[in-house]
């Protein structure tokens, strides 16, 4: 279960889960989240909520989340949904997003098929020693963006990561490589045609869990 701390005014919602250890929040807001200490860690209310919430929107795996109680607005949806190929890493993905039946705005998503935590990163591609391109080829065309509303992303059984919703692929520097309204994902790490998959999972044995 997520780890729940409420300030004065905010609170911040933490999930281990599916924390890939970017260290943003130890290293931007120390003061906040207190690395290696013993009891509590996270203390809300030792930096402003404007910095709070700004640091949160950071988290690319969104594992931070913080609720305000100032008054001010929760953070929403930037109204583009993007799936950024981090080098020999996740699917860094942010937007108006359905993961699985979840709601989020920001996720990792395992691409190297050895997560345990499925379809999340856990950083196990470290482990195995992932290596694959986050830079990808320049495409003839990009496309054009769709009608802005939600990216449902579904895992499929033994399978890829199946995209339905106007979205921009781009690589981990930022290059759009893709617009599109929907495609299918690697997340075996096997495909030829990463980050999109081949069907290379069925030869490979891939097991979703």
């Amino acid at each position: 279960m997520p780890e729940r701390v409420t300030g004065q005014a905010v609170t911040i919602q933490f999930d281990g889960q599916k924390c890939i250890h970017s260290r943003n929040c130890v290293l931007s807001l120390p003061q906040v989240f207190r690395a290696n200490v013993e009891g509590p860690w996270i203390h809300p209310d030792a930096a402003s909520p404007d910095a709070v919430a700004a640091l949160a929107a950071r988290c690319p795996s969104g594992a931070i989340v913080v609720e305000r109680h100032d008054g001010a607005p929760d953070e929403q949806p930037s109204g583009r949904n993007v799936i950024a190929v981090l080098e020999s890493g996740p699917y860094a993905v942010r937007g108006d997003l359905q993961i699985g039946g979840d709601k989020a705005l920001r996720a990792t998503l395992c691409r190297c098929g050895a997560s345990k935590n499925k379809p999340y990163c856990d950083h196990s591609h470290v482990d195995v020693g992932f290596s694959a391109p986050g830079e990808l080829p320049p495409p003839p065309s990009v496309g054009d963006w769709g009608e802005a509303g939600p990216l449902t992303v579904t895992p499929l059984k033994d399978g890829p990561l199946k995209v339905d919703g106007a979205h921009e692929v781009t690589s981990g520097s930022g290059r759009t490589n893709r617009r599109a309204a929907g495609c299918f994902l690697c997340r075996c790490g096997a495909s030829n045609n990463k980050p999109y998959c081949d069907g290379s999972h069925r030869a490979a044995g891939f097991t979703s869990g």
